[in-house]
């Protein structure tokens, strides 16, 4: 036991020596400055929410009780309305979520003013969702202009694109404007409008797009999901110009896929995977705007279901886009988004590690020679050791206060190590960014309530950060395991579906009649509705380091 007990000291004291180094001491400093850096920018968009929210705010005050819809009460005059463009709603489905039904409603009962049609399209009449719509539909079949199309299976791009492209060529010819749709989004009354606004406003637009506000169930898994998006609502709440799109809302105008400008059609359906990345590359190729206004947030509840192994997949396909492309210069950007996205990641985990690890030699030295002489050794500037009297937790304290003395007469005689000194600055940091990302996520949750008035309230209370915290470290640890595998893999399943890439594109599609999961939604895809059992995280990556060097043939 004692041996065991000098070996374990004598690692300690090595990884304090090589954590006070220069490269690690940069480590370190890199960390803060990436937490800081997110926090920076979760505050600037939270400024940019919350100015609609003041503007809505003014306009309430001022006499309009319908801010949540227009800037002016008289845009909602009937000669105002009927003037509006036709607008065609594409929706693909895949499957029957526990959220899908509430979804659906918030988009079929928008307000908008305008000729408005909805696509639902699916595989199949055997998927769940086509019989679940098809429901929906007759109970508002004198409200509202829907359909449901049956797409069929796709051979030459992903089911959610071939569905996408169908809808295009079924939508009604008089449409100005088409808007895509993830089963996923819940609208707000005013949303299409807002769009539909901004579009005719500037007709330079390209693409309008929005971003999801994750609602975690409770599960480590969701709140992974989250904190995964919540860097990239950053690009998002631009209040206009962007260079992010996300595919779960997209609109644009209707002529520009009947020409099949720039190639958006061919360069969808030929091989096409992700439907955003691509109109993403082929808009930075033309140098046409894309833009996010600042009303297009929508509140995302997540499974209360979400396993830990679904988050992965989720994980591998948001990582397996960036395989995918349709230039080189897309290439190039792929690998570059690559790259730094694996170096930020682990740049952001390793400072954390070595804190622990200077955490631990702290309250150990007192105990430990070994310890105590690799401190003495690896730290700048130092003060006799206290003596080993000294209680661990009362020297950790004085050590991270540089008090002189402590309030129960302890010894000052004790050296202050550089590594805690950096302990300090990353735990500042770190409560820095935590709070930045607490005060993006009110107001956009106040935003949220503000444009669906008569909505579901969304609540701040239902989140936890402490697992918001170890999602941070969770996610960004395992994001560049999942872009490396996704890379050597060059296959990926998505609800039962395995696509394969060469040069970027669809090569192979196999498809499988078992029952499966989506990511987010829990949902019902073939046969009757089961859950998976629940299993601890420890046990779900013992199994996926058995069959790592053996991928599965379908990722659940």
């Amino acid at each position: 036991m004692a041996a065991m007990e000098a070996a374990a000291d004598a690692v300690l004291a090595a990884a304090s020596r090589a954590f006070c180094g220069p490269a690690a001491v940069f480590i370190q400093i890199q960390g803060c400055l990436i937490c800081l850096t997110l926090g920076l920018g979760w505050a600037v968009a939270a400024l940019v929410r919350k100015k609609e929210i003041r503007r809505m705010r003014r306009r309430i005050v001022d006499g309009n009780s319908f801010a949540f819809l227009c800037d002016d009460v008289n845009e909602l005059e009937h000669s105002v309305q009927e003037k509006l463009p036709r607008v065609s709603v594409i929706m693909p489905l895949k499957g029957f979520g526990e959220h899908n039904l509430q979804n659906w409603r918030t988009q079929i009962t928008s307000l908008y003013g305008g000729p408005l049609e909805f696509l639902f399209v699916v595989e199949s009449k055997d998927d769940p969702a086509y019989h679940a719509v098809s429901r929906l539909i007759a109970e508002y079949k004198d409200k509202l202009e829907a359909k449901v199309v049956v797409a069929g299976l796709s051979t030459t791009c992903s089911q959610k694109i071939h569905n996408q492209l169908i809808g295009v060529e079924k939508m009604h010819k008089d449409s100005k404007y088409v808007l895509f749709l993830d089963d996923d989004v819940r609208l707000h009354p005013g949303t299409i409008g807002a769009l539909t606004k901004e579009m005719e406003k500037n007709p330079e637009i390209f693409i309008q797009t929005g971003y999801p506000l994750d609602l975690p169930s409770g599960s480590l898994g969701s709140y992974c999901i989250y904190e995964y998006h919540m860097p990239c609502s950053i690009g998002f709440a631009t209040g206009g110009k962007t260079f992010f799109l996300w595919g779960g809302c997209m609109m644009m105008h209707a002529d520009d896929f009947r020409q099949d400008l720039y190639g958006i059609v061919s360069g969808l359906r030929d091989g096409g995977y992700s439907d955003d990345m691509t109109l993403a590359a082929i808009a930075g190729q033309h140098k046409r705007l894309i833009s996010s206004p600042p009303v297009a947030v929508f509140p995302h509840p997540l499974s209360s279901d979400l396993s830990f192994s679904r988050y992965w997949n989720y994980l591998r396909k948001q990582t397996f886009v960036l395989e995918s492309y349709v230039s080189k210069v897309n290439w190039m950007m792929n690998r570059a988004l690559f790259a730094s996205h694996c170096y930020l990641s682990w740049g952001f985990v390793w400072p954390y590690i070595m804190a622990l690890v200077h955490v631990v030699v702290a309250l150990r030295a007192p105990y430990s020679e070994i310890v105590k002489d690799a401190s003495n050794s690896s730290c700048g500037q130092c003060m006799p050791f206290p003596l080993r009297s000294t209680k661990a937790v009362g020297y950790l304290f004085l050590v991270l206060t540089n008090a002189r003395s402590s309030p129960c007469g302890l010894s000052s005689d004790f050296f202050v190590c550089s590594g805690l000194k950096l302990v300090c600055c990353l735990l500042i940091c770190t409560l820095t960014e935590l709070v930045s990302m607490w005060n993006l996520t009110k107001v956009e949750i106040q935003l949220c309530n503000m444009l669906s008035p008569e909505g579901p309230k969304v609540s701040l209370g239902s989140y936890n950060w402490g697992l918001v915290f170890i999602a941070v470290l969770v996610d960004n640890f395992l994001y560049p395991i999942s872009a490396f595998r996704s890379h050597f893999s060059q296959s990926i399943n998505w609800s039962g579906i395995r696509y394969h890439l060469k040069d970027g594109k669809i090569s192979k599609i196999e498809r499988e009649n078992k029952l499966k999961y989506t990511d987010l939604g829990g949902k019902h895809l073939y046969g009757k509705r089961t859950y998976p059992s629940k299993t601890s995280l420890l046990g779900y990556l013992s199994r996926t380091v058995a069959q790592w060097h053996q991928p599965k043939k379908y990722d659940v």
